[in-house]
């Protein structure tokens, strides 16, 4: 697996790219930067309990791990999960062989240069993330150069701000491990979506499209919504689904914990919620093709879902969601929760 999606990404030369284009970050003195790790993995802590103790999901103990990563450490993270992620389609575009003129052909068009810069863009701006598929549990990564500068930015009391990333984040790693079949489940769908994936299409017609939907500024989604057939939207339907679910949960539980234990919680939402919204248009551009956008329409959406499902059957009803993959709400149900109250409880 690993010498097929070796030929098809020079991942070395990703992760340098990528490290070089994300930066350091802002400006630290050695104890301010020990002081926001060890306040950042004590937040990490604190937030297991409080997230249990709100949504009634109980993680195992000492499973996926939480790492204080600098951007270099996030750009290699994600490198090491993306080897993961592409393997299902990378067996599908070389179809199980050794690597050969296709793989070369592939690799002519998804290069290194191009994940590096990709990578290099998200490393500075994402604040903590979960990785299901880091072996055996996963792992929590918490970027504090990003909590730093994002704090700053928005002028939020630092101590009220990393706490508040950290419920959110946390609620993630609970999720998964409280849930263990959730990360099968989720690789199950990319395989399914490797095997509808047929190589001729995937570079000729599929890359047509991306760039004359891109030059015309056709519609508002990813490149994803351009190039998928609709066996892969539908697939895709059920992933965003999911991701819904996932982050508006968190939303919720933010929100949820928030006022209890963050004085400032308030502010820090609103000017959140402002700062998703992008920061400049080359931001917005970047954030259309690679599909940010519609994850901040997840955020809101599953948030919306949670809550409608939490108000109408209570906390205790609603964590049937997680009880089996057919629980999980479709796209329409996230949309209509009464939907998923009907056919599940």
């Amino acid at each position: 697996m690993s010498e097929r999606v070796e030929a098809m990404i020079d991942w070395d030369l990703a992760v340098s790219l990528g490290t070089r284009i994300a930066g350091e970050g802002p400006e630290v003195t050695r104890d301010q930067a020990a002081a926001a790790v060890a306040e950042l993995r004590a937040d990490a802590d604190r937030s297991t309990g409080l997230v249990r103790e709100f949504t009634g999901l109980v993680a195992q103990e000492r499973t996926a791990p939480v790492l204080v990563v600098d951007r270099a450490g996030w750009v290699q993270a994600n490198a090491d999960g993306f080897k993961t992620v592409l393997a299902p389609v990378v067996d599908q575009l070389t179809g199980k062989k050794a690597p050969g003129p296709l793989a070369t052909a592939v690799g002519s068009k998804v290069t290194g240069a191009e994940v590096g810069g990709l990578l290099g863009f998200l490393a500075g701006k994402v604040l903590g993330q979960f990785d299901p598929f880091h072996d055996p549990h996963g792992r929590l990564l918490l970027v504090a150069p990003n909590i730093v500068h994002v704090e700053r930015e928005l002028g939020a009391d630092p101590t009220d701000f990393r706490l508040w990333v950290c419920l959110h984040e946390e609620t993630h790693r609970v999720q998964f491990t409280a849930v263990p079949w959730m990360r099968d489940h989720l690789f199950a769908q990319i395989e399914a979506l490797a095997a509808t994936m047929q190589p001729d299409a995937l570079l000729d017609d599929g890359l047509k499209r991306a760039l004359e939907s891109l030059r015309q500024g056709v519609g508002g989604g990813s490149l994803l919504d351009v190039v998928g057939s609709p066996e892969q939207k539908e697939i895709l339907d059920r992933v965003t689904a999911v991701m819904s679910l996932l982050e508006g949960h968190a939303d919720v539980v933010m929100d949820g914990v928030g006022p209890t234990v963050i004085p400032s919680v308030a502010k820090i939402r609103a000017s959140f919620d402002e700062r998703r919204k992008g920061v400049g248009t080359l931001d917005r551009i970047l954030r259309r093709l690679l599909g940010l956008d519609a994850k901040m329409a997840q955020y809101r959406d599953g948030a919306r879902f949670v809550r409608g499902v939490v108000d109408k059957v209570g906390m205790a009803e609603f964590n049937a969601v997680w009880e089996r993959p057919e629980n999980l709400p479709t796209r329409d149900e996230v949309a209509d929760p009464e939907l998923w109250v009907s056919r599940v409880l």
